[in-house]
């Protein structure tokens, strides 16, 4: 008799998610504060610009902590928008307002790539340690072999906003980052959370209870 398997991706990775999706809220902030006070001719647009997405990320931060998420990942949006009004600042760039954005798409470019390399794929990781198993995921080759593929559609997201973030970045084109940091955020991370599952499913053999219930060897033998 088979066993139903389940999908217990969407809801982990939805969650996951969110905090991606607020991350965007403070650019648009700033760049919409930075464009107007350019228009107008008002004093120091950058610093403007800045002040408005930090107090929205610091409003996003405190929803989130009285929301029940951990104070260090509700904090994390904050001191991006904090460095990133810096750097700014100092450079006097509005664009430069994105580099801590696109350092972090790069970083995250690598460390996908390199997980699924060493096949230890961080989507693994992820919902391993959502379900309460971290490692048990890794001692089911089939579901090893589910999460690598999975990987590489959320590592192409990173690809993705890298080829369209650098040429805007280098050409000065602020409006158009903060246009497509918006575009390219939440429906690439619709996408992942609903392509994950089909693509870890491709992977595993029919009767494969799923990602909740890892096949071990051991238990393989018996059956």
């Amino acid at each position: 008799m088979l066993r139903r398997r389940d999908d217990p991706l969407r809801e982990i990775l939805a969650a996951s998610g969110r905090g991606v999706v607020d991350a965007v809220l403070p650019s648009v902030a700033f760049v919409v504060v930075w464009l107007g006070a350019s228009a107008l001719g008002w004093w120091e647009p950058i610093l403007l610009g800045g002040f408005a997405s930090v107090l929205v990320a610091l409003g996003v931060a405190v929803a989130r902590w009285r929301g029940g998420d951990r104070p260090r990942a509700a904090a994390v949006g904050l001191l991006i928008a904090v460095g990133a009004t810096l750097i700014a600042l100092y450079t006097g760039r509005a664009e430069d307002f994105f580099l801590p954005r696109i350092v972090a798409n790069a970083g995250s470019l690598a460390a996908w790539l390199v997980s699924i390399a060493v096949r230890w794929p961080l989507l693994g990781l992820v919902v391993g340690a959502a379900l309460g198993r971290p490692r048990a995921w890794r001692e089911d080759p089939d579901l090893v072999r589910g999460y690598c593929r999975a990987s590489w559609l959320w590592a192409a997201q990173y690809a993705l906003r890298l080829v369209v973030f650098l040429p805007l970045w280098a050409a000065g084109a602020t409006v158009a980052l903060g246009v497509a940091q918006l575009a390219l955020t939440w429906p690439l991370v619709l996408v992942c959370v609903l392509g994950s599952w089909p693509l870890v499913r491709s992977a595993l053999p029919p009767g494969h209870p799923g990602p909740r219930h890892p096949v071990l060897p051991d238990e393989e033998s018996r059956e």
